[in-house]
């Protein structure tokens, strides 16, 4: 019987050890997708684009957005039930973020404060940072 404290302790210390490198991998395949992001953001800031800048902005920005699918994949396929969790309400959270970042910003349009054009890509972008972060300190301080 004296063994079992023993087990449950090295079998605690593994599951940590496997969540700690499931959120390091999300972090690692997430930090380039944020750097596309502001390159996205970059090339679309400028608003007299000629033809060839619009046609790069319209790139950059759909890889960002296929990038991003990709990171989704691999953090689903790579998580337990338990970080598959986190991850969801972590999104449902940057979602809802998202919505009511474009909801403000359409009211600033539409008093004339702002364009919408140039405040959607940092909302997105503000999105995927609040997902990261939040899934990254919810496992961090859960356990």
């Amino acid at each position: 019987m004296e063994s079992e404290p023993y087990i449950r302790a090295m079998a605690e210390l593994q599951h940590d050890q496997r969540t700690r490198a499931a959120r390091r991998a999300v972090l690692i395949d997430g930090i380039p997708v944020a750097a596309l992001g502001v390159v996205a953001l970059t090339m679309g800031s400028d608003p007299d684009q000629s033809t060839a800048q619009k046609t790069w902005w319209i790139a950059a920005t759909v890889v960002f957005t296929l990038a991003i699918a990709w990171v989704l994949l691999r953090a689903f396929r790579r998580a337990d039930e338990y970080l598959r969790r986190i991850q969801l309400e972590s999104m449902a959270v940057a979602f809802a973020v998202v919505l009511v970042g474009l909801q403000v910003a359409t009211l600033l349009d539409a008093a004339g404060l702002i364009t919408l054009r140039q405040a959607a890509q940092p909302i997105l972008l503000g999105g995927l940072a609040v997902w990261l972060l939040l899934a990254d300190v919810r496992t961090r301080f859960h356990r």
